[in-house]
């Protein structure tokens, strides 16, 4: 069965001398992974660069439910990214988002449009958007727990100021375990949820109350989403950010 369909490319992998398979979140049908043959030789009708992480694409794909790994029959650019490859912030922004999506979303073949067009818009966004990029990844990893279901609740308050990581609330004291938050880094947390990432340019931080925000941020990920691994991106964004 062919599908028409709209995809964000999470990874592309070499797969013998002259295919890729790629990683490709769908907005029909899911996280799917096709391999496209003949791409990395001189008359190849699909260039390498198309099939780059963060890529936004239209595609006309082979479909199967009981295939992992199908064929793609036709692709192109959904949207040219017209700052990204120029920015190294938002290239490192980017590439953190993408890395962070694929290591989280483990939907297989279930179509999911409000995911979907959250990570779509996030990306053309992140091109488009004429103001500060520091925070888009911290707003865009808050904005990710709705999807996943983990979103931070209550808010933060003069009776409650401290975030608690593991039970995910805002609390009026310090739990015994390690895994909370100080006062500050709770009311920036809570500032950056009442903002989109086109807006958490407004939240006032120092490059270090960033850095550990982001740290605290990824240990909220591996206590509430089981066998989480660490991101290559991590230390990339973090020296860019610097």
């Amino acid at each position: 069965m062919l599908v028409k369909t709209r995809g964000i490319i999470f990874r592309s992998v070499k797969y013998s001398e002259t295919s890729i398979i790629a990683d490709i979140y769908t907005e029909e049908k899911g996280l799917r992974s096709y391999i496209i043959s003949g791409v990395r030789t001189q008359r190849a009708r699909t260039k390498a660069s198309l099939l780059q992480v963060m890529s936004l694409v239209e595609l006309v794909v082979y479909h199967r439910n009981d295939k992992t790994l199908t064929r793609i029959k036709e692709i192109k650019p959904a949207y040219v990214y017209h700052a990204i490859p120029f920015q190294l912030a938002r290239g490192a922004v980017g590439l953190f988002m993408a890395e962070l999506a694929r290591k989280t979303i483990r939907e297989e073949a279930e179509q999911n449009l409000p995911l979907f067009n959250f990570l779509y818009e996030s990306f053309c966004l992140l091109d488009r958007t004429e103001h500060s990029v520091r925070n888009f990844h911290l707003s865009f990893m808050l904005q990710l727990t709705g999807f996943l279901g983990f979103l931070p609740g209550e808010s933060y308050s003069a009776d409650s100021p401290i975030f608690d990581l593991e039970e995910g609330v805002f609390v009026a004291e310090a739990p015994r375990h390690p895994h909370h938050l100080t006062p500050r880094q709770s009311e920036l947390l809570d500032q950056l949820l009442e903002y989109p990432p086109g807006r958490a340019y407004q939240v006032q931080m120092t490059r270090e109350e960033r850095q550990a925000l982001l740290r605290e941020l990824l240990t909220f990920y591996r206590l509430h989403i089981e066998g989480f691994p660490g991101l290559n991106t991590y230390e990339i964004l973090e020296t860019v950010m610097d």
